[in-house]
């Protein structure tokens, strides 16, 4: 299975510690293309339904409801979490994302 950088995956996040997020959810991939290619790992940002707008959310529509990516929860984890590939942000919220995690993690 080919994983490209901002689709959305089915990932089971399962088991979780404290107040990370948790159980089987779409996810956003945040690793780059070559990343993806060669390693057995992904970086992902899980997304929720319930959510409050954060400064460390980005909230776009999937599936006809209102979702948030939720970047100040960026994990790694192996590819056998994979569950399915169920679509990909569009460039709206390409930008919106990188623009977070910029804000986020740089400046």
């Amino acid at each position: 299975m080919e994983i490209k950088q901002f689709q959305i995956i089915v990932v089971n996040l399962d088991p979780t510690v404290g107040s990370e997020i948790r159980k089987t959810r779409p996810c956003l991939v945040i690793s780059p293309n070559e990343m993806n290619r060669h390693l057995s790992t992904i970086i992902i940002a899980p997304i929720t339904s319930k959510s409050k707008d954060y400064m460390t959310r980005v909230k776009f529509e999937l599936n006809g409801n209102d979702n948030w990516i939720a970047i100040d929860q960026i994990r790694t984890i192996d590819l056998t979490r994979i569950i399915k590939v169920i679509g990909e942000i569009g460039i709206k919220e390409v930008k919106k994302v990188k623009l977070v995690i910029k804000e986020t993690f740089v400046d």
